[in-house]
């Protein structure tokens, strides 16, 4: 038997605070808490996108975005804090318990954020932050270790932020987007910036080269996860409704775009997950962003999908139009500027066709949704072609030199 496991192992058990970080040689899998979390999570991004589908004016839509920025911005937190410091310790379990807590009092708040449970919001999205910043702080206090100053940049940052989302929802009248606005600003821009702070500096850039798999495996999970509310909400919806072919038609087009997007997004998965340190390091910077538009553009296909249901034929309204095609469009941008950032070249097989979802948007309202909906699957077919056409030209290439 290995010594040194047995050493490790007795860290484990009685609690010894340096084992908090995950050791390199842990696995790569999720626990079953993070996908319990996730679950959470999910659930939040299908309430999301329902809400999404029943705004009726752009700002409400943008203010529900802003919204959804946040919770998703909980859950890339979180994540890079399980891929750093250990999921199995108690700590970490208890700062996934509260996130997750957390995530269920703004999901349930968010239909009346813009109301009068803005301070319940604020509360459920900035208490899991701060706990989880003084949990790893605490716990690592009699240990000078970096492990313990990123947890520190960490606490400070989202301390900033959270005065400006407890000021935004306490103020008299409707929330103060602008606050709030500005929050979610602070959080993305110092996240970007590696947490910049008062005598600790910044996040030195060599710590995100000790990413391990594990993180990419949890964004990998999630997307999938999402994916599946594009079927979950028309399920909820025709299973109420009548079974009419156009409204089964919608219904089957979601389905089959829920997949295609599923094929869109693990297209050379593999490929990605087997990088460099440097690039490890990119991809962990540059995940929380690309995927952040990636599933915004899931939230507006999911949202068409709740319309077709409700209302499959008529003329489509042009905001609803505009959730149909820009939702596809948005999947495609996210994973290809992912993809080309880690030098991988540029999918320009796949940004061909984008030009005709933006030239169908001005001429789409008088058709019926469901036919909408469908030539976006269209598309998306015509894009998963092109990748297989892609792959084939790129291994003849290689077989000739």
């Amino acid at each position: 038997r290995d010594p040194g496991a047995t050493g490790r192992e007795a860290g484990m058990t009685t609690g010894d605070r340096a084992s908090l970080v995950r050791r390199p040689d842990a696995s790569n899998r999720a626990t079953l808490l993070e996908l319990l979390f996730d679950v959470v999570f999910v659930a939040a991004i299908a309430l999301v996108s329902m809400i999404i589908a029943e705004n009726g004016r752009w700002s409400d839509t943008g203010h529900t975005l802003l919204l959804f920025m946040a919770i998703w911005w909980t859950w890339s937190i979180t994540s890079v804090t399980t891929d750093f410091y250990d999921p199995e310790q108690r700590p970490l379990q208890i700062v996934l318990m509260v996130t997750a807590l957390g995530a269920v009092g703004t999901a349930a708040t968010l239909p009346r954020a813009a109301e009068g449970h803005s301070l319940i919001f604020a509360i459920a999205y900035v208490t899991p932050h701060l706990v989880r910043g003084i949990i790893l702080v605490g716990a690592l206090h009699r240990y000078r270790h970096k492990a313990q100053e990123r947890a520190a940049r960490f606490l400070f940052w989202f301390a900033v932020s959270g005065i400006l989302w407890l000021l935004g929802a306490m103020m008299p009248g409707q929330p103060h987007w602008w606050l709030w606005a500005t929050a979610v600003a602070i959080e993305y821009v110092s996240t970007g910036a590696r947490f910049p702070t008062p005598w600790l500096g910044r996040v030195p850039v060599d710590q995100y080269e000790k990413v391990t798999e594990h993180l990419g495996e949890r964004y990998q999970q999630f997307v999938i996860l999402a994916l599946g509310d594009i079927i979950l909400v028309p399920t909820l919806k025709i299973s109420v409704s009548d079974f009419a072919a156009p409204r089964l038609a919608g219904f089957v087009t979601a389905f089959i775009t829920m997949l295609l997007l599923w094929q869109l997004y693990v297209y050379r998965s593999g490929s990605i997950l087997n990088l460099t340190r440097r690039q490890r390091a990119r991809a962990a910077r540059l995940a929380p962003y690309t995927h952040l538009v990636t599933l915004t553009g899931v939230l507006f296909v999911a949202a068409g999908a709740d319309r077709v249901i409700q209302k499959p034929t008529g003329e489509t309204p042009p905001r609803e139009v505009t959730l149909m095609l820009i939702g596809p469009a948005l999947f495609i941008l996210g994973r290809a500027f992912f993809t080309y950032r880690l030098d991988a070249g540029v999918p320009w097989h796949r940004l061909a066709w984008l030009p005709v979802l933006a030239v169908m948007v001005p001429f789409a309202s008088g058709l019926p949704s469901v036919l909408v909906t469908a030539v976006a699957a269209l598309v998306l077919a015509a894009v998963v072609v092109s990748d297989l056409i892609h792959d084939r030209w790129r291994q003849k290439t290689q077989l000739r030199e």
